[in-house]
C-alpha cells in the first residue's frame, strides 16, 4: 500500500480525524454489506447476542448491552429488536426471554459468514501485532482524554 503522507507529516496529523475516518470507513462498508443481505447492523448485533448466548437472554439484557453501541436513545435498539422479531428471526416469550428461530439461525449463519469476510477484508496486510498495538494505542487515547469505551 502506498501512503499519501510521509512519516514526518503523518506524526503531525490529528488522531481525531484519522480515528473518525477509520470509523466511518469501516461502519459504512459494514452497513452497506449487511444491507446487501437485507439487515441492519443493530439487527445483526441482536441476532449475534441471541445466537451466541450461553444462557437465554432477555430483551432488556440485549437492549441495555447493545444500546451502548449506538449514539441514539434506547428506543432505536428496541425498534431493531422488534424488527428481528417481526421478521421471524427471534421469538420473545411473555417474560421477555429471546430465542432464535430456525429461520433466524439460518440468517445468522449467513450474516456471520459475511462478517467473517469483512473481517478478512479489513485486516488485509495488517498483522495481529499491528492490530493489537492499534487497539492499545486507541485505548490510551480514550483514557488520556477522560473518555470511556467498552465493548463486549
Amino acid at each position: 500500500m502506498e501512503y499519501t503522507h510521509s512519516d514526518t507529516d503523518l506524526i503531525k496529523q490529528p488522531i481525531g480525524y484519522w480515528s473518525w475516518a477509520a470509523y466511518k470507513s469501516v461502519i459504512d462498508r459494514t452497513r452497506a454489506a449487511l444491507a446487501g443481505i437485507g439487515t441492519t447492523q443493530p439487527q445483526w448485533w441482536t441476532l449475534a447476542q441471541v445466537a451466541r448466548a450461553d444462557t437465554v437472554r432477555t430483551r432488556d439484557e440485549v437492549s441495555r448491552l447493545l444500546r451502548n453501541y449506538l449514539d441514539t436513545g434506547p428506543e432505536t435498539m428496541e425498534s431493531e429488536i422488534d424488527t428481528t422479531i417481526a421478521r421471524g428471526w427471534i421469538t420473545e416469550d411473555t417474560e421477555g426471554r429471546l430465542g432464535i428461530t430456525p429461520e433466524g439461525r439460518a440468517f445468522y449463519d449467513k450474516a456471520a459468514a459475511l462478517q467473517a469476510e469483512l473481517w478478512t477484508e479489513r485486516h488485509a496486510d495488517i498483522s495481529d501485532e499491528e492490530y493489537l498495538t492499534t487497539l492499545k494505542v486507541l485505548q490510551r487515547f480514550i483514557h488520556n482524554t477522560g473518555g470511556r469505551a467498552w465493548h463486549h
